[in-house]
């Protein structure tokens, strides 16, 4: 039985846009209500990030975030249980966890995945943990109506073509080797890399890692169905952090906010 939010978001005839935040950035109040935000900026998908103190795939920015939210107390509990007060705000897009393996590890793998499920979660990213590694996670998410969300990166062309015939939801292309974080130029080598790809997978491609302008956006979108931003926005809502944590300055950090992902989608 696939995702209903999922199928309805990757179905549209509209380029994705997938906004990465941090759980618990600048505050469990802040992230509820940017999640809002972005989805009425046009947001497709929401990445939601557990914070985590070695987050290895992560640049500086990310990294700064999620520093953040644990000084403040998230934790993977608290940011499931994020979810469902989202919904109640009018959050309708699909939420993807994306999470580090040693955490979701020491919650247990089916213990997350039966929650996540009941809390209105419709996806797992864990982008430590190999393909060749994932197959067990997949079936529990498979049989919990979750989409476990594939990440491919430009290794081998056989390797490439197998992942992207098995995933799920949206297949999230990496455009370069390395860490997250906001990049100037993209390396030339990605639009073969998105080609292959996107000719082997039955499901849309978004691509991610570095896209940081509306320029940048616009020139993948050629090439791919969706762009995954998060450093960049990471560190817009990192510039608002204190007009985020108080209630009377905190919609004028929003509609910055939305102001930023309108510059990124806009034509």
């Amino acid at each position: 039985m696939a995702n209903k939010r999922m199928e309805v978001a990757t179905k549209s005839d509209k380029p994705l846009f997938i906004p990465f935040i941090t759980a618990g950035d600048p505050t469990a109040e802040a992230t509820i209500e940017i999640a809002v935000t972005l989805e009425e900026a046009g947001a497709s998908i929401l990445e939601l990030g557990i914070p985590y103190s070695d987050p290895l795939a992560d640049g500086p920015t990310i990294q700064a975030a999620s520093k953040r939210a644990l000084q403040g107390g998230m934790s993977l509990e608290k940011a499931l249980q994020l979810v469902p007060e989202m919904r109640k705000r009018g959050l309708t897009i699909p939420v993807i966890i994306f999470t580090y393996f040693n955490p979701l590890l020491q919650y247990g793998e089916e213990r997350f995945v039966n929650e996540a499920a009941e809390l209105g979660i419709d996806g797992l990213l864990v982008p430590d943990l190999p393909f060749e590694e994932s197959e067990h996670l997949d079936q529990l998410c498979e049989q919990n109506d979750l989409a476990f969300i594939s990440l491919v990166a430009p290794t081998s062309k056989q390797r490439m073509i197998k992942i992207a015939q098995r995933a799920k939801g949206f297949l999230y292309c990496v455009s370069s080797l390395g860490v997250t974080g906001v990049r100037n130029e993209l390396d030339p080598r990605v639009y073969d890399f998105l080609k292959t790809v996107r000719e082997a997978s039955n499901i849309p491609t978004a691509v991610g890692f570095g896209i940081s302008s509306g320029e940048q956006v616009r020139a993948m979108q050629k090439h791919a169905d969706g762009v995954v931003v998060g450093s960049a926005l990471v560190t817009v809502i990192g510039e608002q952090e204190e007009a985020l944590k108080e209630k009377e300055t905190r919609p004028i950090a929003l509609r910055n906010i939305k102001t930023f992902v309108s510059s990124l989608i806009s034509s």
